[in-house]
């Protein structure tokens, strides 16, 4: 660092400055507020003057506001995005006109004082700005290169960052709206459901199908993969499913072409384990389970386990399912989950693991489907020492109620 200048002060006021850029309220002044902060507490440290900010519309950069001292010198209204000078900026980043080429600023050599401009490239998701500094006598070349850049890069990653976390948010708020906030209302069933995705947007699903009076169906399923590409595995299953099924439909025929579809996916996540079933109002349960961690059925101290009829879809381009019968006697429970609930660690690298789950469910059988899912989400996430959950997980249960 210039003798001009104490190392550690300089670093300590830049962190700052930085420290502002990340964290000051993003929205439509954050740019300009940004290069306020910077003109007021920052340029006169390594001698930088007026700033002029230009926005890029058409073929032009447009000067749209100057951050400058008490005598105003304000500067050219348009820059051409095909001069030279601006090329220079565009293609380095950054760059300091101070060789006799050219000048993003030619007349600033006019200026009673010395003065030279560096230029910087702001970059957002659909906009583009150029900052250009005024450079006075005393500047040091080392000090204006590791500040304009960082400055620039700082800036650039947030611009990109808030309209990522903006799409991030989105996705979260269409998955949100796509999957059922609440079960139905089944005369003769109690039914619950808790999801929880480990980031923004989850691979995890389940959705509730309505035949009319008699039957009613449940489906969960888990796309491999986390965040956006499981995410929109999640929407073309849950889409195709509404879709497809329908009372006198055959459920086997609606996912094999639901196969077909996720093999083709390009974008999204490439496999999907999926369990879906039907049930009727006196009890009986018939399902296709394609490859997702197994269900079971608790009534009393029995357990049955409702285990795979076919391969996970998306794995290959043509599956065979098959269909399985299972009956729900009145007070059973059936439990399906994905596998971020049994697979959680504890400290000492141990799974919860099914026979945890089923002891659990046994032991609670008489409490409401709500109340199963509560104290299971609660012994799970204390088994793994109330850490962030680092899996999606999802319980949904039906329960047959008794009938008096």
């Amino acid at each position: 660092m210039h003798q001009s200048i104490e190392p550690k002060a300089f670093y300590r006021d830049f962190d700052n400055l930085l420290k502002q850029i990340r964290e000051r309220k993003s929205g439509q002044n954050f740019l300009c507020s940004i290069l306020e902060e910077v003109h007021k507490n920052f340029c006169a440290k390594v001698n930088l003057g007026d700033i002029r900010l230009y926005e890029e519309r058409g073929d032009d950069f447009v000067l749209t506001r100057v951050f400058e001292n008490s005598r105003s010198r304000k500067g050219q209204e348009t820059i051409s995005m095909d001069s030279d000078a601006v090329q220079l900026v565009l293609n380095h980043g950054s760059y300091i006109y101070d060789g006799d080429r050219m000048s993003i600023a030619p007349e600033m050599s006019s200026f009673d004082e010395y003065a030279i401009p560096a230029a910087i490239l702001i970059r957002g998701p659909e906009q583009r700005w150029i900052a250009v500094f005024e450079l006075k006598a005393g500047w040091v070349r080392e000090e204006v290169v590791f500040s304009l850049n960082a400055i620039r890069t700082a800036i650039n990653a947030r611009l990109f960052s808030e309209a990522i976390q903006t799409d991030m948010d989105q996705a979260a708020q269409i998955q949100k709206s796509l999957l059922p906030a609440s079960a139905p209302k089944i005369d003769g069933f109690d039914i619950a459901v808790r999801s929880q995705p480990t980031e923004f947007v989850g691979g995890d699903l389940y959705d509730f199908h309505e035949f009319g009076d008699s039957i009613f169906g449940v489906c969960i399923g888990d796309a491999s993969g986390h965040g956006l590409p499981a995410a929109l595995l999640v929407r073309d299953v849950v889409t195709g499913l509404r879709m497809g099924l329908e009372k006198h439909m055959k459920m086997v025929h609606t996912l094999e072409k639901l196969n077909h579809v996720i093999y083709r996916s390009t974008f999204s996540s490439r496999f999907v384990s999926l369990f879906y079933g039907e049930f009727e109002r006196e009890g009986h349960l018939i399902y296709v389970n394609a490859g997702h961690p197994t269900p079971f059925i608790v009534h009393g101290q029995d357990v049955q386990d409702l285990n795979a009829t076919g391969l996970i879809l998306g794995a290959l381009p043509d599956i065979q399912l098959h269909r399985a019968y299972a009956r729900m006697q009145q007070g059973s429970i059936l439990v399906l989950y994905s596998d971020g609930l049994f697979e959680r660690e504890n400290q000492d690298e141990e799974l919860f693991n099914i026979d945890r789950l089923k002891e659990l469910v046994i032991a609670n059988q008489e409490k409401s489907a709500e109340d199963i899912v509560d104290l299971i989400y609660k012994a799970v996430f204390e088994f793994g020492n109330r850490m962030k959950w680092d899996d999606d997980s999802t319980m949904v249960i039906v329960k047959r109620l008794a009938v008096s």
